[in-house]
């Protein structure tokens, strides 16, 4: 069977940025399972699989559009330092979770802290980052109606 919608494909992955650094590694865990075509894995690794079977060996740099997104300078924002009540230090590299305007919860990065004015991020960390991922497809299945009900694989 080859990959494409309403599969679900089992897999390793090594995911490393633009300058080979290591970023995560499936491998020692278990593997990854997703429904293919339901917007589970980034765009530009999901189009890479299409078409591949158990066995195959796939290596592809996706760039940032297919992954996720160039950095959006709106998403850049300078606040008080008040808005972090109860938190004493404050530090370049910390993450916090944060309450988005639609509700949803995103995680902000501490960017820079100059007196009362703090920096902050909501971009992905892996914004405007070409991605290499090294896969190695393990199983390509049929996904059961309840899985494409759901979206997901079970």
């Amino acid at each position: 069977m080859l990959i494409g919608d309403n599969a679900v494909v089992s897999l390793h992955y090594k995911l490393s940025d633009a300058q080979g650094n290591e970023i995560e590694n499936s491998a020692g865990a278990e593997p990854l399972k997703y429904l293919h075509g339901a917007g589970n894995l980034i765009i530009g690794l999901e189009n890479a699989l299409v078409g591949k079977a158990s066995g195959a060996q796939v290596s592809v740099a996706v760039p940032a559009e297919e992954a996720y997104g160039e950095i959006q300078a709106e998403l850049i924002q300078q606040v008080e330092r008040s808005m972090f009540q109860g938190i004493d230090t404050i530090e370049p590299g910390m993450a916090f979770q944060s309450e988005a305007p639609d509700g949803s919860v995103q995680r902000i990065v501490v960017r820079d802290v100059e007196g009362d004015t703090v920096t902050i991020d909501a971009n992905h960390p892996l914004a405007g980052e070409t991605l290499h991922f090294d896969v190695e497809v393990l199983e390509v299945r049929n996904a059961t109606e309840e899985e494409i009900a759901h979206g997901h694989a079970h």
